[in-house]
């Protein structure tokens, strides 16, 4: 339910899945829920490489949207509440 919804808060257009916004936001939620994990779990080193290669991903994600839309990064990170990317 919550992929739904971030999918309908983000989208572009009525058919919009997967433009980068979506995938930025979805991203997101993933790496928040594996922050929480590894929380509990602080040896789960299988987990912290899948988190890692999450925001790896994320960044770059970040990047492109950052040089092709400004004011659309802005809204993204500022909603998202992340940080801004070098």
């Amino acid at each position: 339910m919550e992929k739904k919804e971030i999918i309908e808060k983000f989208r572009l257009s009525e058919n919009d899945t997967g433009s980068v916004q979506v995938q930025i936001a979805l991203l997101t939620e993933r790496i928040n829920h594996l922050n929480e994990h590894l929380k509990v779990h602080k040896k789960d080193n299988h987990s912290r490489r899948g988190l890692l290669q999450m925001v790896g991903k994320r960044k770059g994600f970040l990047l492109y949207l950052k040089e092709k839309d400004i004011e659309a990064y802005r809204n993204l990170t500022k909603e998202l509440k992340i940080r801004d990317v070098k």
